[in-house]
Formats: structure tokens, sequence, C-alpha cells
């Protein structure tokens, strides 16, 4: 880990201490912890290729994704040189949208350093990532949780964490990504943990009752 660089959350047992700290934190926090057990690590490798999967599955189903995702990576299109060297014709064949391929095209170009950003500040990361076409807030804070694994990290963009938010703290509304952003300083600095946690409260809150 780089100098200056928060905290990263390497294993499972990262996450059960961010868990811990949270329940010691908020009642609420506890309760959910009480309901969903250990919660998952959820790390995945970093890279074009994950932001380029991110961009393949806005808007469609996990299981269009998937299939396209499979077309793409069969032609090797998991590659920045690849993409880059590719037409936007080539690639809408693969099953992209002309959009996707103008972002995919965009992303290939932008001559991202993947590995300077493994020590990058968090704030650095989503800058240079939501500076490329197709890109967004929350495809970069998903990132920096996953792929680069920080700690503190949140996105409260994320529809499924305000609904969970709105349930665990019986909330009337749900909470808008500034209000969320707000609620989520109280979890620092095991921000992307509360957001594990969130995301299971609401799988689980789903699947007993449904949600409306």
């Amino acid at each position: 880990m780089g100098a200056g660089v928060e905290r990263i959350i390497y294993s499972d047992a990262c996450v059960a201490e961010g868990a811990a700290w949270l329940a010691t934190q908020d009642v609420r926090m506890a309760e959910a912890l009480s309901l969903v057990g250990p919660l998952p690590l959820r790390r995945k490798s970093d890279g074009f290729d994950q932001l380029l999967n991110a961009i393949v599955g806005q808007q469609v189903s996990v299981a269009s994704a998937n299939a396209i995702w499979g077309r793409l990576v069969a032609a090797g299109m998991d590659d920045a040189g690849r993409v880059a060297a590719t037409s936007a014709e080539e690639l809408r064949a693969l099953g992209l949208s002309q959009q996707k391929a103008r972002y995919a095209k965009a992303l290939a170009n932008a001559g991202i350093d993947f590995a300077a950003l493994c020590d990058a500040p968090t704030d650095e990361v989503i800058q240079t990532l939501t500076a490329v076409t197709g890109i967004g807030v929350w495809t970069a804070e998903v990132y920096a949780m996953f792929s680069l694994g920080r700690a503190d990290v949140f996105a409260p963009g994320d529809l499924a964490l305000q609904e969970g938010a709105r349930i665990l703290f019986d909330l009337p509304d749900r909470p808008k990504d500034k209000a969320l952003r707000e609620m989520a300083q109280a979890w620092s600095p095991w921000r992307s943990v509360a957001a594990r946690l969130l995301w299971a409260y609401y799988a689980h809150h789903k699947t007993r009752e449904g949600i409306r």
C-alpha cells in the first residue's frame, strides 16, 4: 500500500473488523449485522477489463451483460490495445450499443495508468475515472471499493443502498445521493463495509418481505 493511501481491504478478516466497528457505533448497524451474518469480501481484480465490464453492464439485464461480455472476451476485447485498434462498428457487431462502443473506445484511448491508481488517493481515482466518457461517479466509486479494496468509499447514488438505508433507519423517504453521502460520514473509516452491510440488509429484506 502506497504512502498516504487509506486502509485497503484484503481479506474477510478486514471486512469483519469493519463490521464489528460499525456495530459498536450504531445500534441499527448492529441489528442489521445480526440479521445478515458475515459480510462478503467482494474483492475483484483491477484494470481496464473491470471498467469495460461495468460499462457493458449499464442499463441491461445481468443475462444480457454476461452474454455480451462473453463475446467481447472471446474476441480479445478485454484488452485496451485491442479495443483501441477496433472500429466502433466491429464492437457493435459484438453486441455493444453505439453509445457503449463509443464509451469503450474512450476508455481504451484514455491512457489510464491502472497500476498507479492502486496507490493514488481515492479522490484522485474518482477524478481520473470520471474524466472518461461513459464512466460516472457510481462506477468509479464501486471500482475503488471492490477493485482497489478501499475501505472508506461509499456509493450513495446506488438505489439499493438508498433503499436499504431507508428501511434500516426507518426514514420517511429514500435518501437521495447528497443526503446519503452525508449520512455515510458517520461510518468512516469503514464506509465500504457499511455499503456491504446495507446491500446485504436490502437483499435480506427484499427476500423476506419484498419491496413495494
